[in-house]
């Protein structure tokens, strides 16, 4: 469904214009929907307090023939890290724990983590750190874990050797990662890894309770996301998709069954294990440009979510300089980006070479879902689709699209300093 204008207003009072809007979902179909490339594409658009675009595009299941629905729920995968990330943020609100505490304060289990200097899985050679590894380089990826995702390193290849974030429960897989040494040095690179499934066990350590059972109780039902959840429910699963692969044979289908999502999980993700809708995912997002409260309801301070949502890199640096390269597996372009705790920072529109402001704040997940926050232009947008190894590009053309369809010039620009 697409939310019109006023009859004759021309331009959308909340200062977007729709017909620039629609010209969003025309390339998208003949760009990626016809040619293919998609099964599927839902776009919301959220500005000055209300929807002022949401469409459906292509087949939930292309086999069946089934159109994409707005109330279709997706994998979100790695958006689950806000939400991880947010849930630590309360906690050290509560003095449970701070930024600058060492992880093995709470995972004592990990205080002799070394550094890789040599050898092959079974034979690693380590070296002690220079300093620990703090809370804050698993919000910001800089801790020197890696991820079975990963590809070249000197660990990755034992992370998929163990199964780690695949077979493990969470307290397995904390503890097998005590016995492999770091990739690099806590606070030297920036490196996307399963840092924020760590971050998960700590959750659970410091609330003395199952991770997923405090996000459900502190997080979600509290903001009225109904249909999010590390499982769908049986009597949701006739509105969850099935998921697709891009591979150079084309399009795929990987999912069809719902796989692991169909009952609750061994393995709780906080890193990537979350189902949702687009509507849901909407209040999380109402909730950031909030400044932490929805509809009465206050879960972080203003100053908090303010903190949360600045670069975090050491020396003020992008992912470009911080990064540990190659870069095989992120969700987010490099140069002039930065990272919080919890999101991708825009430090300089002009270096990432795309649309946005300095402050606008973003993740998306494995399966081609991405949505960013411009507390500027009081923004946010929300992209689904159920694709693994989506082109990035989607992710560029929206963004250029949604900002050629603003009409006002903001007035309350961010500073960064």
């Amino acid at each position: 469904m697409t939310r019109a204008a006023p009859a004759g207003a021309g331009l959308d009072p909340a200062g977007l214009d729709p017909a620039r809007l629609e010209r969003w979902e025309t390339h998208l179909k003949t760009r990626y929907l016809d040619t293919g490339i998609l099964p599927n594409a839902l776009t919301l658009v959220y500005h000055r307090g209300q929807v002022v675009h949401q469409r459906a595009q292509g087949l939930a299941d292309v086999e069946a023939g089934t159109p994409l629905r707005d109330d279709h729920i997706f994998r979100i995968y790695s958006m689950t890290k806000p939400i991880t990330s947010l849930a630590f943020m309360m906690l050290v609100e509560e003095g449970l724990s701070a930024l600058s505490d060492p992880v093995s304060s709470v995972l004592p289990e990990w205080a002799n983590l070394g550094v890789w200097t040599g050898g092959t899985h079974g034979s690693f050679s380590s070296a002690a750190p220079r300093r620990p590894m703090q809370m804050v380089d698993l919000l910001r990826h800089t801790s020197g874990l890696s991820y079975h995702i990963q590809q070249g390193g000197h660990l990755d290849g034992a992370y998929r050797d163990l199964g780690l974030g695949v077979k493990t429960t969470l307290p397995e897989f904390v503890a097998a990662l005590a016995e492999l040494p770091l990739e690099h040095e806590p606070g030297e690179h920036w490196h996307y890894s399963a840092a924020t499934d760590v971050l998960s066990y700590v959750i659970e350590r410091l609330s003395g309770q199952p991770f997923e059972d405090f996000v459900q109780e502190r997080i979600l039902t509290p903001l009225g996301m109904t249909d999010t959840g590390f499982h769908v429910p049986a009597d949701k699963l006739d509105r969850f998709l099935p998921c697709y692969a891009l591979t150079g044979q084309g399009r795929v289908l990987f999912d069809p069954t719902a796989g692991r999502f169909t009952r609750p999980p061994r393995f709780v993700s906080g890193g990537g294990g979350l189902v949702s809708t687009a509507a849901d995912y909407l209040r999380l997002c109402r909730l950031f440009l909030r400044g932490g409260e929805l509809d009465g309801t206050r879960l972080i301070s203003p100053k908090t979510l303010e903190l949360m949502t600045r670069n975090h890199l050491p020396g003020g640096a992008d992912i470009a300089r911080m990064a540990l390269s190659p870069i095989a597996v992120s969700e987010t372009s490099a140069a002039g980006v930065g990272f919080g705790l919890g999101f991708a920072v825009t430090l300089d529109p002009v270096r990432t070479l795309r649309a946005g402001n300095a402050g606008d704040y973003s993740w998306g997940g494995a399966a081609g879902t991405y949505f960013w926050v411009d507390p500027t232009e009081d923004l946010a947008v929300i992209f689904m689709t159920q694709l693994l190894l989506s082109p990035d590009r989607v992710r560029d053309d929206l963004r250029t699209f949604v900002y050629a369809a603003l009409t006002d010039t903001p007035t309350r620009p961010r500073s960064l300093a």
